[in-house]
């Protein structure tokens, strides 16, 4: 094959591949900004943060502490998990509210619930005597939960 003729089987080569590099680039640019965001959004809190942190009510009074984060299948949130009423770390019991029920402002969880309204909700048992339900760790094919990054 003579020079020119090499020129132009290069020159063929690169116009033909180079929409599909570009499609591919385009495309691991489109997964990793919807897939890997860069940061955290104004919308969205960490749940280490939130385990822990005080409950208000409306009137500003403290009614208890978020003590876990109950997670379905999906990965959402089924419920978070508040110690209402305890003193000294005795008498409290465990209530189950519904994660949009919480207000975030100004760092503060509140809800628009009085201390007496979530004592006379219905005790939330965090481990099931029955099937074993939160006895256990993470599944053996999931995450590290407990690595404390």
């Amino acid at each position: 094959m003579s020079s020119p003729r090499i020129a132009a089987a290069l020159a063929t080569l690169l116009v033909a591949t180079a929409p599909v590099a570009y499609a591919e680039t385009a495309a691991r640019s489109a997964t990793a900004a919807t897939v890997g965001e860069s940061t955290i959004h104004p919308d969205q809190f960490r749940a280490s943060k939130m385990i822990g942190s005080s409950v208000y009510d409306v009137q500003n009074r403290k009614i208890g502490h978020v003590t876990d984060l109950v997670l379905d299948r999906d990965g959402q949130v089924a419920s978070v998990v508040v110690d209402v009423g305890a003193f000294l770390g005795m008498g409290g019991k465990y209530v189950a509210v519904a994660l949009r029920d919480f207000k975030t402002d100004h760092n503060r969880l509140t809800l628009d619930q009085t201390k007496e309204q979530l004592q006379q909700a219905q005790n939330y048992r965090l481990e099931n005597p029955n099937t074993g339900a939160g006895t256990s760790s993470s599944p053996v094919h999931g995450g590290h939960l407990g690595s404390g990054r």
